[in-house]
């Protein structure tokens, strides 16, 4: 069920880590990964714990970035959250998504707390 990210995919993600830095959160971990699913970015915003979904979509084709996200993909990366918090202190969480429609900092979309209620 792991992946390995392409070379987009990689700067994609790489992109998505120094934005979000700049703006204050700090890089825990990249591509965590368990046999439930993967997360891309945890990184820390103050006190609370962010998972970060990045999604690189540039064929208008097959839909934008945020379509890409499909009910499944939420299940296995809430799944692969639990996996990675078990036996950590408790602590606040949430699920945040980075959009590229291509591979400029200026492009990116961040949507905080996307799987919220």
């Amino acid at each position: 069920m792991s992946r390995t990210p392409s070379a987009d995919g990689k700067r994609a993600e790489a992109l998505a880590a120094d934005y979000l830095q700049v703006r204050g959160l700090r890089l825990m971990e990249r591509n965590y990964s368990c046999r439930l699913g993967e997360i891309d970015l945890i990184l820390a915003d103050g006190p609370v714990l962010v998972f970060v979904e990045v999604r690189l979509r540039r064929a208008p084709g097959y839909g934008g970035a945020a379509e890409s996200i499909t009910a499944a993909k939420r299940l296995r990366i809430l799944m692969a959250a639990r996996h990675y918090l078990a036996g950590k202190p408790e602590r606040p969480c949430r699920f945040d998504v980075v959009l590229l429609d291509e591979l400029a900092a200026e492009r990116i979309e961040w949507i905080r707390n996307a799987f919220g209620e």
